[in-house]
């Protein structure tokens, strides 16, 4: 710390605050129009002017030094500050009180009232264009624009979409997209960053405006009428009376208007942010103060809210009759279920029976699903969609490492030297997360390696891209593994002090050399030995992985692999490094956590120790089975096999998503009770007996677990719809008709018994989680939690980490004369899984309206295929009718096809082949064989598609562009740049 003088009086600072932030914290306040802390200095509206040792500054770049005397009221930084502002005005039409931006956060309005500005020196000058509406889900004025550059700043240098720019050159400059293309043929993603930032109404939500005033629903004539009136009467009154009428139509809006905070519902990131209501209309999403995103979101999390308020919402309990439906109420319908279940339970036993929780849902209703399994009807027979993506990725870390979850933060990934990718199409999958890595690799010079079959956004930005045969990771992580370890470049200090096995595990790895991962996965020798250089020569690496190589049959020991590299490397334990797997849903993390396994109670106790079974006995007061139960894809077997009778399935569209999936349906026609509790009537509910209306998230409370470990608060937004109800409630409600006596009043009081039997949460409490705290597990009985994991040891009972040894088997499924093509899939961008949610919001359908099969320019030309073309593909066990889409994003005889389709399903065309270790389908080894027919259609990617865009990338808003212009001065007549050591 270091002693400064503001405005006479001596203050605290931090050796190079920036003066902006250090007089915001010390209580002062100065004008600033640009500068935001998330984006940092901008430098080009001017308005932060103050006096430093007698010398005009911009608060905004200058920091702090010992002695410094400042003055953010002096006669020269006053009049340099109006100068500057009376700049801005002069292209922004003020107009507050019917501005549907008149909510009390809009900067040039507050800055306006700051300054006591009475009336403008310059006059306002329109601009010669139009207001741009051709994006779904924003439109962009430049009449209100006032080129301040944070918009630009975002997609430049924070969300790195590269899009956005302001020609300063231009006679008339104005944001463009693509350098001036229309903003709906752009390579604009919708991700909502230069909406959130932008300090006026340039940018806005469509879904504010004309709903967010009392007066901006009126007709166009009538607004411009008033605006002019509004002008017309300024130069008499001036802006301080109009600006009165402005707050007194501003604060008759906070009575109904809500601000609530929410986390979002889709990914794993872990986005948080408010969500602004009125009535049922969502009028926008707000991020800020996310610990995990900040301003950060993406196109689902700022825009695809469509499904809340969608007119095919459950909204009322079904009955099966025949092959038909009947509404019915609650007290009939969870009669029916509780019947049902206690008599099949008496029947054939408790193991008949078998559940299904939801990665959508709360922790708190992941808990109760698994309480009502175990400890009301007695099985454990329970499991999550965690087994179709992420459980071998847990069962790696745990075999190594000791924990089932990301070693470190989302945070870390930007500071790591080096990050490696495997099997992840991060900028799609979990595009908020792929900002903090596209920044650092852009600004920071981080360096990137990506491995995946399809050259996507993160594969074409990388400094090294691998494309390895499909399911060959396993081989040469092992061989990287043993040439570093051959050639000195382990961290030999790391591996003696902190792990086991080492001579063991250096054994298995005699089959692994490089000229034998080049023949297996098809990698030159020479690119092998440039990414182990890579990694020796990295201070810190992060390894990021998710699908591409948990669904897998090795996708256990392909994550096994990963963590024996980190382990050999020396990179746990610090900042920067560390296992990443990319957890897919909002919950699935969660849904684990909270015991929804068939092995593991919550905090991953095992259902034999007899100690952990004694403890949840005396606090359920009930006898608790202590065998494993069947996992999902079990379950189905054991369907088929007459073996499992009934099944309650919560928020999974499991004869859409689960592996071969005609197999699937098969089995839920074979059972003698389904029941389905859901949003919406899914493909699954046709199979149901009953059909139970849940709530979304943003009508219920309770918390959610991210990726990094993150345990978030969720608030509710608005009531359940009509007779919906709040899925814990349900749980509750059928568990207390089936002889519980459980009282829960609110998710709170779950989440303490949580909190009670589980040493993983001993800390977590909702006041601990209040607003936008979080907590990373495992939190400690005082509340202390572990952002960065194994800070001081391992979580194996000496502290140690141990190297596992892996074998090499070989994918499942390849292709042949027959199927002579391989299948991959995954996510898109602008749709979450098979569509259930993102489908129903109208600009994310016209964005992206249907799926697709992606194939390669090569494979196109030899069989005559353009994009439209439809296409059947036929596998060992299905077939769909799709179009194909020609891109060089895949190659040579591989398709890619994403999963986003209710009508044509991926899974159709998937095996039943597992990883032996978690029983995680095999998704991502599938072969087919492709017939064309003789229809053309469209491209099933519209021109408006954002891959179609052309990107602009530059180093932000290029400032000195605009400082060269023959008309810009700075204001004041010295300003100087404070040269800081």
């Amino acid at each position: 710390m270091l002693n400064v003088v503001i405005d006479d009086v001596i203050h605290k600072a931090h050796r190079g605050e920036l003066l902006v932030d250090l007089i915001s914290r010390t209580g002062g306040s100065i004008p600033h129009v640009c500068y935001h802390p998330q984006l940092g200095p901008i430098k080009t509206c001017d308005t932060c002017m103050v006096e430093v040792n007698g010398q005009l500054v911009r608060a905004c770049t200058a920091t702090a030094n010992e002695g410094m005397k400042i003055s953010t009221r002096s006669s020269r930084a006053s009049a340099a500050q109006v100068e500057a502002f009376d700049r801005i005005l002069s292209s922004h039409l003020l107009y507050c009180t019917v501005c549907d931006n008149n909510n009390g956060n809009c900067t040039i309005h507050n800055t306006t009232k700051l300054l006591a500005i009475e009336h403008q020196r310059i006059p306002f000058q329109s601009k010669p264009y139009e207001v741009d509406s051709t994006n779904p889900f924003y439109r962009y004025d430049p009449d209100q624009c006032i080129l301040c550059g944070r918009c630009v700043e975002a997609c430049q240098n924070v969300e790195v979409n590269e899009t956005l720019s302001i020609n300063w050159e231009d006679p008339h400059p104005r944001v463009l997209w693509d350098g001036g293309s229309t903003i709906g043929e752009s390579s604009c993603v919708s991700c909502g960053h230069c909406v959130t930032v932008c300090p006026c109404n340039a940018l806005m939500e469509k879904t504010m405006l004309g709903h967010a005033g009392f007066f901006t629903q009126l007709r166009k004539s009538a607004l411009k009428g008033m605006i002019e009136v509004v002008k017309g009467v300024e130069p008499e009154t001036g802006y301080g009376t109009i600006l009165q009428v402005s707050e007194a139509e501003e604060a008759m809006r906070e009575h109904r208007i809500r601000k609530t905070k929410t986390v979002c519902a889709y990914c794993g990131v872990g986005c948080s942010f408010d969500v602004w209501t009125k009535d049922r209309h969502i009028l926008k999403i707000a991020p800020e103060h996310g610990p995990a995103n900040g301003i950060s979101t993406c196109i689902k999390g700022k825009f695809g809210w469509g499904h809340i308020n969608s007119e095919d919402r459950l909204t009322t309990p079904l009955i099966r009759e025949g092959n038909r439906f009947r509404k019915a109420s609650w007290d009939e319908a969870l009669s029916l279920v509780a019947r049902k279940l206690s008599e099949l339970k008496a029947q054939d036993g408790p193991d008949s029976i078998g559940f299904i929780s939801s990665s959508k849902c709360t922790n708190e209703e992941s808990y109760l699903m698994q309480k009502l399994a175990r400890a009301v009807v007695g099985t454990n027979n329970i499991d999550n969609c965690s087994r179709y993506c992420q459980a071998p990725a847990t069962a790696g870390l745990f075999r190594t490492v000791g924990y089932g979850g990301d070693s470190g933060s989302i945070s870390d990934m930007g500071k790591a030297d080096l990050v490696l990718i495997i099997g992840s199409n991060t900028a799609e999958s979990h595009p908020v997360a792929a900002t903090r890595i596209k920044s650092a690799h852009k600004l920071n010079g981080q360096k990137l390696i990506v491995s995946d079959l399809r050259e996507n956004e993160m594969a074409r930005r990388a400094d090294l891209f691998l494309h390895p045969k499909p399911g060959t990771d396993l081989v040469w992580l092992s061989a990287i593994t043993r040439y570093l370890l051959d050639n000195g470049q382990a961290d030999a200090k790391f591996l003696e002090q902190w792990v086991n096995g080492l001579e063991q595990y250096r054994k298995t790895l005699e089959p692994f050399t490089m000229e034998a991962a080049s023949r297996i996965c098809g990698l030159p020798v020479e690119t092998l030995k440039t990414v182990a250089q890579m990694i020796a020569a990295a201070k810190s690496m992060c390894v990021l992985w998710a699908m591409g190589v948990t669904q897998h049959n090795q996708g256990s020991d392909t994550s096994t692999a990963i963590s024996n590299l980190l382990l050999v490397t020396g990179n746990y334990m610090r900042p920067g490094t560390g296992a990443y797997p990319m957890r897919g849903h909002n919950n699935v993390q969660g849904a684990s956590d909270h015991g929804s396994m068939p092995n593991n109670l919550p905090g991953y106790q095992s259902v034999d120790d007899p100690e952990v079974q004694t403890r949840f006995e005396s606090a359920w007061k009930a006898k608790l089975p202590s065998t494993k139960g069947l996992d999902n894809h079990q379950m189905v077997e054991a369907i088929h096999a007459g073996k499992l009778k009934a099944m309650y399935l919560i928020g999974e569209d499991m004869s859409l998503v689960d592996s071969n999936a005609n197999f699937v349906g098969d089995a839920f026609s074979k059972l003698q009770f389904f029941v389905v509790q859901d949003i919406f009537f899914s493909n699954t509910c046709r199979y149901a007996d009953v059909v139970l209306p849940g709530a979304p998230s943003l009508e219920k409370e309770g918390t959610f677990t991210s990726t990094e470990r993150r345990i978030q608060r969720l608030y509710q937004v608005l009531e359940p719809l009509e007779d919906c109800q709040p899925d814990w409630k349900i749980i509750q409600d059928l568990a207390n008709q089936m002889g519980a006596d459980w009282k829960y009043q609110h998710p709170s009081e779950v989440m303490d018994e949580i909190a009670s039997l589980t040493p993983l949460f001993a800390g977590v409490n909702y006041e601990r989680l209040e607003g936008y705290k979080s907590l990373q597990w495992p939190v400690a009985a005082d509340g202390t939690d572990e952002p960065l994991l194994y800070t001081k040891e391992f979580a194996f009972p000496d502290g140690k980490a141990r190297l596992f040894p892996v074998t090499w088997i070989g994918p499942t499924d390849s292709p042949n004369a027959e199927f002579d093509l391989h299948l991959n899939n995954g996510r898109l961008l602008e749709h979450f899984h098979e569509g259930n949610l993102t489908f129903r919001t109208e600009g994310i359908r016209e964005k992206a309206p249907d799926t697709f099969v992606e194939v390669s320019p090569q494979l196109a030309e030899e069989r005559g295929i353009q994009s439209g073309t439809w296409v059947q593909l036929v596998s060992r066990y299905g077939k769909v009718r799709v179009r194909a889409l020609v891109t060089d994003r895949v190659q040579g005889r591989e398709l890619y096809m994403p999963m986003n389709s209710v009508e044509s399903p991926v899974n159709r065309l998937t095996s039943s082949h597992t990883d032996p270790v978690t029983n995680t389908p095999a998704y991502k080894e599938a072969s087919v064989h492709m017939n064309v027919l003789s229809e053309v259609g469209e491209s099933p990617l519209p021109r408006t598609n954002s891959r179609f865009g052309h990107p602009t990338p530059q180093h932000g808003v290029e400032v000195e562009r605009k400082w060269k212009r023959a008309d810009y001065t700075p204001p004041g007549n010295s300003l100087v740049q404070l040269q800081t050591k």
